[in-house]
């Protein structure tokens, strides 16, 4: 069996899949897998350089650097420097493919369809040549490892994002406040009452006002008939 199953390249600020290998496995534990690692692209930000993220029966690898990662499936079989090596290389490749203008401008997913040609070719490299030829690559990439490892996860962890996907974080909500109404007191309906009165006599008042003052302006003209 393959050690390297799956592999593709996304783009790291929003997980875009920009190019993918073509995959021979529909297993379900194989298919589950492969819906983690679409949701670990969402949070590739949040894990800057390398980093696997442990199952039962495959592992997840990836390998970010600026705003391109590459990442694989892979069993658990595979020994992690062989893993990374394999991620770096195509890292590499796509890199020296494309400009990070036209990876920044790509608005649809796998937009970089030819590349997945080097994806496959990269893919049975590392499956099927024998490891003594890649000694020294191998060799540079553990001591690395060792040096700085990598991020380890669970696949449990992945969906951990499933409430923050698409920049939706996820609401905690609580129960609202339950406000009971309190009867009226006798105080209170008094002072309804001298409020209603109060502002009907204010009604009152300016009525007889506006009266008074129509008839003082209408006062003169009554003088000038009189005396015509």
């Amino acid at each position: 069996m393959s050690m390297i199953l799956f592999a593709c390249v996304v783009r790291v600020r929003d997980g875009l899949p920009l190019s993918a290998s073509t995959d021979f496995y529909h297993t379900q534990d194989f298919l589950e897998c492969r819906r983690r690692l679409k949701t670990l692209a969402l949070r590739l930000a949040q894990y800057p350089g390398r980093g696997s993220a442990e199952g039962r029966d495959f592992n997840i690898h990836f390998s970010s650097l600026g705003d391109v990662a590459c990442m694989a499936i892979c069993s658990r079989q595979c020994p992690a420097a062989m893993a990374f090596c394999f991620l770096e290389t195509l890292w590499w490749e796509f890199t020296a493919s494309y400009d990070i203008t036209c990876i920044g401008l790509a608005s649809r997913p796998y937009a970089f369809l030819e590349f997945d040609s080097i994806i496959q070719k990269a893919k049975w490299h590392f499956n099927y040549v024998n490891s003594t030829q890649m000694e020294s690559s191998l060799q540079k990439i553990q001591e690395e490892l060792d040096f700085q490892p990598p991020v380890v996860l669970t696949l449990e962890d992945t969906d951990v994002a499933n409430g923050v996907m698409n920049g939706h974080t996820q609401m905690h909500l609580e129960p609202a406040p339950n406000f009971r109404m309190e009867p009226v007191t006798a105080l209170g309906v008094l002072s309804l009452v001298l409020n209603i009165m109060c502002a009907a006599l204010n009604l009152i008042r300016g009525i007889h006002l506006a009266e008074h003052s129509l008839q003082d302006r209408q006062g003169p003209f009554c003088w000038l008939d009189q005396t015509s």
